[in-house]
């Protein structure tokens, strides 16, 4: 059970955002505790990567304050993200497909011994251990990551965000594509990170998974939010209704 009485890690307060007039995210609230999973549903075109991509520093929001731990930040690129702490995994995971696990977990921060050469040993002893906490089951140290699964190269992606000592995660539908095994693998992964105190903002297309790994639902519809609900408070054809109809359900009003 998410502790909400203290302060939230995240507060995206009264956001907009506009291109060219178009009001892609019109004073949107919400908010994400720690150890706490809060996913972001809606249509192509409702606004909720939008929104998340204020907070990742992909876009720069119009209006509105972003809070993190309570205190007042400005986030004008994936630096200043990265410097609070927040870090973003994509579809698309961001992975050189050549290189082993440890050269990706490392890529751009390479850890270096006495005599200014890569030090390759300790990375891979990093690897281990950060896969140990996260995936036990990981063994495929020395391949290229191109010959892992989904959900070992999801592994990847999460370990490295993890190591740099992400307590904010936006992950971009992490079970897309993936079979049930991996989706199992993917959803055992969240547990462990929510068990480490980490919020995560979760965007996904599947009611299903939402039902499955989420805390709370916040739903937008044209720009606005629909409402945010408790997911074990819920069904699946009430946050159905709120994307469609963008109404909330009567007992979550």
């Amino acid at each position: 059970m998410v502790d909400r009485t203290g302060t939230p890690l995240v507060e995206l307060r009264d956001i907009s955002i506009a291109f060219g007039g178009i009001k892609a995210v019109d004073h949107v609230t919400v908010d994400l505790f720690p150890g706490e999973v809060v996913g972001l549903l809606g249509h192509n075109g409702a606004g909720k990567s939008t929104l998340i991509k204020c907070l990742s520093g992909a876009y720069q929001k119009d209006s509105g304050q972003i809070l993190i731990n309570g205190e007042e930040v400005e986030i004008n690129d994936p630096r200043d993200a990265r410097a609070l702490n927040i870090e973003t995994i994509y579809q698309t995971l961001a992975l050189a497909d050549n290189l082993d696990a440890a050269s990706n977990l490392f890529l751009g921060r390479e850890l270096v011994g006495k005599m200014g050469f890569v030090d390759e040993s300790a990375m891979e002893a990093e690897t281990r251990k950060i896969m140990g906490r996260l995936n036990p089951n990981f063994r495929k140290f020395n391949v290229p990551v191109n010959m892992l699964s989904g959900g070992q190269r999801q592994s990847v992606a999460i370990a490295r965000a993890v190591y740099f000592n992400a307590k904010i995660l936006i992950m971009d539908e992490p079970t897309a594509a993936l079979g049930p095994h991996e989706t199992q693998m993917v959803s055992e992964l969240i547990q462990e990170l929510k068990a480490q105190g980490i919020g995560i903002f979760l965007i996904e297309h599947d009611i299903h998974n939402v039902m499955k790994l989420c805390d709370r639902a916040s739903v937008m519809k044209n720009g606005q939010l629909v409402g945010t609900v408790d997911v074990d408070k819920v069904t699946d054809e009430d946050i159905l209704g709120m994307i469609i109809l963008g109404k909330k359900p009567a007992l979550a009003a």
